[in-house]
């Protein structure tokens, strides 16, 4: 068995597409994943799973997520090592701002550096980023509400079609890697 978190991309925002986080444990459960346990209300669950390819799990709690609720949701799924990279390489001082002010875009594929390069970035500051493993880091010193820079990393012509990508605040990353920790 190994430890997985999934992300769903949009539930339970103001309002939409509400997914209870008990009925969301149980459809794991039912999936055959052990140890399901959720943080928050915004669709970040922990689990235990045969080692499999996370698009493989993401596929399969996206079907049934559309399955039980009659709509798709968008699913990311890393393992502990890939929570514990992302917190362990952030280029930002952490210790340094507010959770609110730092925030990673988990992605479901590397983003395209000339997508990227279309971002004039000096005009943006003092708000950052910087490219990740299959995620973006955001530093965003006014937080992200009204960030520019957030705005523009999921526009149509930086955000590839197809590519699910989800935000979550500092608090959130480090939640994610001690979630998935097996210890």
């Amino acid at each position: 068995m190994k430890r997985y978190a999934a992300l769903l991309r949009g539930v339970n925002v103001a309002g939409h597409r509400r997914v209870a986080m008990a009925e969301l444990r149980a459809l794991l459960e039912r999936l055959g994943y052990q140890r399901v346990v959720t943080y928050l209300q915004s669709g970040q669950v922990a689990f235990d799973a045969e080692g499999c390819l996370d698009d493989v799990l993401a596929a399969r709690i996206s079907q049934a997520l559309a399955d039980e609720y009659g709509s798709a949701v968008d699913v990311i799924v890393r393992d502990h090592d890939y929570f514990d990279a992302i917190v362990s390489h952030c280029p930002f001082p952490a210790g340094e701002y507010a959770p609110k002010q730092l925030h990673v875009i988990y992605r479901s594929a590397q983003p395209d550096p000339a997508r990227l390069d279309q971002i004039d970035a000096t005009a943006l500051l003092p708000e950052r980023f910087a490219v990740g493993d299959r995620a973006i880091y955001l530093l965003l010193p006014g937080g992200i509400g009204r960030s520019k820079l957030a705005a523009q990393l999921v526009q149509p012509r930086i955000l590839e079609s197809g590519i699910i990508a989800t935000v979550r605040n500092w608090n959130t990353v480090t939640k994610l890697a001690a979630m998935t920790d097996e210890k």
